[in-house]
């Protein structure tokens, strides 16, 4: 090979080093440059990701009382089951379920021919009764006068007067038991002890009753008076002194819904049930058009009196902490701040707020038991906006 071609062969060998050479230093520089976007990608990544959003609230002015709904039934203010005062058979029945009666109004008769055997035989035991304490008196009378004159002794006018005085008292027991029995044979006429509506009818005509509530006993009739209406509460013991004779209170009904019915405290028990922790509350509801039923399950609110100077608060931004309840409130840089606070009244999902918050903070809503006093967060666009 000549000189020539050797020259020829370096020179293309050095080509082709040199060309190998740029290309990996060509390559370098955009493994560097690619690298280095990805790493201020990853920086801006890690910095977004490392924010905390949260949502803020502001406490809100407790007003002058809280709802408090509990839960209720409705019955009549007035409310009897009648039984058969003796024993029989339904002779006739007037009245059925839904009928308004009046007081005195016949319901039902029973007949009881045992009692009607057993009058008659109580006024004829009167009428002997009543013939033997007359002959005892008159002959009383007459011994008297002998005595008078010293034809009788002493001991006979006494015998005789004795007679006289025990057969007064058959006469007095014997009409004791003729009023018994009228008695009895009266409640034949089963009656409305009071105006009210029918709500249940046990017995039909020729159906045999008996006597009382005791034993095989049937109650005949239920009634019920439904204007008023009344209800019992039961207020927890921590709003139970709150509750006052002729507070109003709201009754609404779950399938009627929009609609409201106001009554008033009639009156409370003025003790807490130390099983249940509450006191019985009766409320009583007007109801002259009928629109409510005795015995629907409702709801009835009652106003609690709250401070009108605390601020109330959602349950929700509470951080129970050993130090004390808190909660976070979130500065203009939005930097957190833990701060103690102070309870009152529970309303259920609100709460009293009665010291260490003002009605210009804002709180965060459920915050996370990792939230710590400095930590840096983000307000969304629109609450950033508002602040």
């Amino acid at each position: 090979m000549s000189d020539t071609e050797i020259s020829a062969v370096l020179r293309r060998a050095k080509f082709i080093v040199g060309g190998i050479v740029g290309a990996l230093l060509t390559g370098a520089v955009i493994v560097l440059v690619l690298r280095s976007f990805q790493a201020d990608a990853l920086e801006t990544s890690t910095a977004l990701h490392a924010r905390r959003y949260v949502t803020t609230i502001m406490p809100a002015a407790a007003g002058a009382g809280q709802p408090l709904t509990l839960p209720g039934t409705l019955l009549g203010v007035l409310e009897s089951t009648l039984y058969a005062r003796s024993n029989g058979y339904v002779l006739r029945r007037v009245k059925d379920i839904g009928s308004s009666v009046k007081k005195g109004e016949l319901l039902a008769e029973i007949t009881a021919p045992e009692i009607d055997q057993e009058l008659s035989q109580a006024v004829s035991s009167r009428a002997q009764a009543a013939a033997g304490a007359e002959l005892a008196k008159s002959t009383a009378d007459r011994w008297q006068a002998l005595q008078q004159k010293d034809a009788v002794t002493q001991q006979d006018l006494d015998e005789r007067l004795g007679a006289y005085h025990q057969a007064a008292a058959n006469l007095a027991a014997a009409d004791a038991n003729v009023r018994r029995l009228q008695k009895l044979q009266g409640f034949n006429q089963v009656v409305a002890p009071f105006e009210g509506v029918v709500t249940r009818r046990n017995v039909d005509v020729g159906d045999l009753v008996n006597a009382g509530n005791g034993g095989t006993g049937q109650a005949l009739f239920a009634i019920a008076q439904v204007d008023p209406l009344r209800l019992y509460a039961y207020v927890p013991q921590a709003y139970a002194r709150q509750i006052k004779i002729g507070a109003v209170a709201t009754v609404t009904l779950a399938e009627r819904a929009g609609e409201q019915y106001l009554g008033s405290v009639a009156r409370t028990a003025g003790a807490i049930d130390a099983t249940t922790r509450t006191m019985q509350v009766e409320i009583r509801v007007p109801n002259p058009t009928g629109a409510l039923i005795a015995g629907s399950y409702v709801q009835v609110t009652l106003l609690i009196n709250a401070d009108t100077e605390a601020l109330l608060v959602p349950t929700n931004v509470l951080l129970f902490r050993p130090e004390g309840t808190r909660v976070a409130l979130v500065d203009s840089d939005g930097r957190v701040h833990l701060t103690t606070v102070k309870l009152g009244t529970d309303f259920g999902t609100d709460v009293e707020v009665l010291s260490g918050l003002k009605a210009s903070d804002r709180m965060v809503l459920n915050p996370a038991d990792s939230l710590a006093d400095g930590d840096m967060v983000t307000l969304p666009a629109q609450q950033a906006r508002a602040r």
